[in-house]
C-alpha cells in the first residue's frame, strides 16, 4: 500500500497531520471493527485501515504547527472518546472476564483476601481475531464463487460445497502469521489478591479494581460472581440473622449447665436455663448489608434424653423423684399444679374415677 493510497483509505489528503490521521483512524475503527460491525466486509476493511495507519507511521507524520506535541514521536496518543487503541484495532474498552468466587459463610461474614489464579486469551490485533488477512481479489480455488463441486465416483459431479480456502466468501485470504491462523494470542496467566468486603451475599457481583494488562494489548477486568457455600450448621436469613438448631444433653439442660455453641466467629459459651429453649446472641450473626453491622445469632435448643440409663443413673433418678414432693420440697410448676388439682376434682366428681 503506497502512501497516497494509505491517506485515501483513511479519507484524508496526503500530508494530513498526526492528529488528523489518528482521528480519522478512530472514526473508521469505531465503524468497522468486528466487535461492532457484523458484516462480512468488516474484517477486510479493518485490516486495510490498520495497514494504512502503519504505512503513514512508517513514512512519518506531517508537522502540525498548531499542535506541537504531534511532532514528537514520544507524544501520547489521544484517548478521549477512543474505543480502540492505535496499535492494531484491539478494543481499548476493557475486556471483562467473569468467574465464580466460592466463599464460606464465615469468609463472607468477616471479609477476606482471596488469591485468584487463571488465564486469559487476547484476540490477535493483526487480524482482528479472524485468523487470516484478506488479500483482495478472487479466491484461486473457487474463482470467487465461494463454492466448489465435490467429485463423486467415476468422475460424476457432486453437490457444491463451501470453498475451504475462503470459507465461502469468494475472497482470497492468507493465514495470519502473527497468530498462526488461530485468531488468538498465547494465553497469559494471572495471579491477583482480591480483598472481599464483609457482608457479601450469594449472587453478588464484585468488580475487581485492578486491571490485568499485557504489554501492547487491551486491559482485562475481572468480575466476580459470589457463590456462598452451604453451611453444615447455620441457616442465613434475608435480614442477616443466623439460625442454628443445637441438640443438647437433657440432663445438662435440667442442671442449668454451660455449653459451647457454634457462631460465625467460633465457639461461644452459653449458660442454659431449664425454662428456656431459645437464645439470642446479639451482634453474632451475618452483616445485615454489605459492610454493615452484624445481625443476631439465634440458638434453638433441643434437649435429648437417653433411652436407657445406667444403674447409677437409675438410683440417682429415684432419689431425685423422691425429693420432688413432700414437706420442704419446692412447689411444682404452675401447669403441673393445675393439672393435679383438676385431676383431684375429677376423681371427686366421678365415683368411678381412677378405677
Amino acid at each position: 500500500m503506497g502512501a497516497d493510497h494509505a491517506y485515501a483509505e483513511l479519507g484524508l489528503a496526503p500530508g494530513a497531520t498526526e492528529a488528523e490521521v489518528k482521528g480519522a483512524w478512530r472514526r473508521l475503527a469505531s465503524e468497522w471493527h468486528p466487535d461492532r460491525n457484523a458484516s462480512a466486509a468488516a474484517i477486510s476493511r479493518m485490516q486495510r485501515i490498520n495497514e494504512a495507519l502503519a504505512q503513514i507511521r512508517q513514512q512519518g507524520f506531517a508537522r502540525d504547527s498548531a499542535h506541537p506535541a504531534a511532532n514528537r514521536s514520544d507524544a501520547a496518543p489521544e484517548t478521549a472518546g477512543a474505543d480502540f487503541d492505535s496499535e492494531g484495532g484491539s478494543s481499548r474498552r476493557c475486556r471483562t472476564i467473569s468467574r465464580k468466587l466460592r466463599l464460606t459463610l464465615e469468609e463472607a461474614a468477616a471479609g477476606c483476601v482471596k488469591t485468584l489464579r487463571g488465564k486469559w486469551v487476547d484476540r490477535c490485533p493483526a487480524c482482528a481475531g479472524a485468523g487470516y488477512r484478506v488479500l483482495g481479489g478472487a479466491c484461486a480455488d473457487c474463482q470467487g464463487a465461494g463454492s466448489v463441486r465435490q467429485w463423486a465416483w467415476y468422475g460424476w459431479s457432486g453437490e457444491p460445497v463451501a470453498c475451504a480456502a475462503c470459507a465461502g466468501d469468494g475472497q482470497a485470504r492468507q493465514a495470519c502469521q502473527a497468530c498462526a491462523g488461530s485468531g488468538k494470542l498465547p494465553a497469559s496467566s494471572y495471579r491477583i489478591d482480591v480483598r472481599i468486603p464483609h457482608g457479601v451475599r450469594d449472587a453478588d457481583l464484585l468488580h475487581v479494581g485492578q486491571r490485568l494488562q499485557r504489554s501492547g494489548h487491551c486491559a482485562v477486568e475481572l468480575t466476580l460472581s459470589v457463590e456462598l457455600q452451604p453451611h453444615a450448621l447455620f441457616q442465613l436469613a434475608a435480614d442477616g440473622t443466623i439460625h442454628c438448631e443445637v441438640p443438647v444433653d437433657g440432663l445438662l439442660w435440667i442442671a442449668n449447665r454451660t455449653i459451647d455453641v457454634p457462631t460465625l466467629t467460633g465457639l461461644h459459651k452459653l449458660r442454659l436455663s431449664r425454662d428456656q429453649l431459645s437464645y439470642r446472641l446479639s451482634g453474632q450473626g451475618f452483616p445485615s448489608q454489605r459492610r454493615g453491622p452484624r445481625a443476631d445469632h439465634l440458638i434453638q435448643l433441643h434437649p435429648l434424653f437417653a433411652q436407657q440409663l445406667g444403674t447409677d443413673q437409675e438410683i440417682l433418678l429415684d432419689q431425685l423423684v423422691a425429693t420432688s414432693s413432700g414437706p420442704g420440697c419446692p412447689p411444682p410448676p404452675p401447669r403441673l399444679a393445675a393439672w393435679r388439682q383438676a385431676l383431684r376434682a375429677w376423681e371427686k366428681a366421678d365415683p368411678q374415677g381412677g378405677r
